[in-house]
């Protein structure tokens, strides 16, 4: 090698940050204590001097293939607990305590830039009789399809939660304040729209939505934003179910915003 020796190799391969491991066998006619050191210090995994032993060499290449394999599971397994730790089980939606602190950094992030964050507390309604006349496992399949309808009903930079049981919360992003009931009026268009499909045959379903924009509530802390949505959604049930009601801002304490934590590290850093 014209210009570089194995050595030297080694060190460029192991300066680049890539995300796959290279597993490296150094073949050299060097053969001192000195040089297999130097060699296994540049980051060659094996060294194997020369002449060498074919079948030496294919033994040597399998023991690096097992290495890599179980690097592999390892990495796997990482990104499972890291995705168990960060998402619904059954939606994969954010989970609770994900979704929540996401829409608090928006919250932040939009009164900074002095712009509108939408959010919106959406609940199945009659969720119950669904369980009750189908059982647990089409009440499952409900769940899985609305959270998949909202998901791909919003932009990619939307955050999309369930918030628990039958509920799910929603952030959009940059909002336009007078766009964000039609909006919202779409979401519930497209859930109550067509009836799921299911083991059990078709299940027609609705959902009732409480919006709340953090434009009109400045002073609020976004738990507070938070409640309001809420309660605009029990303004909703109460009201008739399958439709929209958005939060009074007339009706909300002011409360002095609170300092964030950092969001956990746990979440991967293209999905924050």
């Amino acid at each position: 090698m014209p210009g570089k020796d194995g050595v030297e190799v080694c060190r460029e391969i192991r300066r680049r940050k890539e995300q796959a491991y290279t597993y490296l066998i150094l073949l050299s006619t060097r053969e001192t204590k000195q040089d297999i050191v130097a060699g296994l210090e540049s980051g060659a995994d094996d060294y194997l001097t020369k002449p060498f032993n074919v079948d030496e060499l294919k033994a040597r290449l399998r023991t690096g293939e097992r290495i890599l394999d179980l690097e592999d599971r390892l990495v796997e397994a990482r990104e499972s607990m890291r995705f168990q730790a960060t998402h619904d089980l059954l939606t994969s939606l954010w989970n609770r305590g994900v979704i929540t602190e996401l829409i608090t950094r928006e919250v932040l992030r939009s009164r900074r830039e002095r712009s509108c964050t939408a959010i919106m507390m959406c609940d199945i309604d009659h969720f119950k009789k669904v369980n009750d006349t189908y059982g647990h496992a089409t009440g499952d399949e409900v769940l899985r399809e609305v959270a998949r309808r909202l998901q791909t009903s919003v932009r990619s930079y939307d955050m999309v939660g369930r918030y628990g049981g039958e509920e799910f919360l929603l952030a959009l992003n940059r909002c336009d304040p007078g766009s964000a009931v039609s909006r919202a009026e779409n979401l519930r268009a497209v859930v109550g729209g067509r009836p799921i499909q299911t083991a059990n045959g078709k299940v027609t379903i609705t959902i009732s939505i409480g919006l709340a924009l953090s434009t009109e509530f400045g002073n609020c802390n976004v738990d507070e934003i938070m409640h309001e949505a809420d309660m605009a959604l029990y303004a909703a049930k109460t009201g008739g179910r399958n439709c929209v009601r958005v939060a009074n801002p007339g009706s909300a304490p002011k409360v002095q915003e609170q300092p964030v934590p950092e969001l956990s590290a746990l979440i991967p850093q293209q999905e924050q």
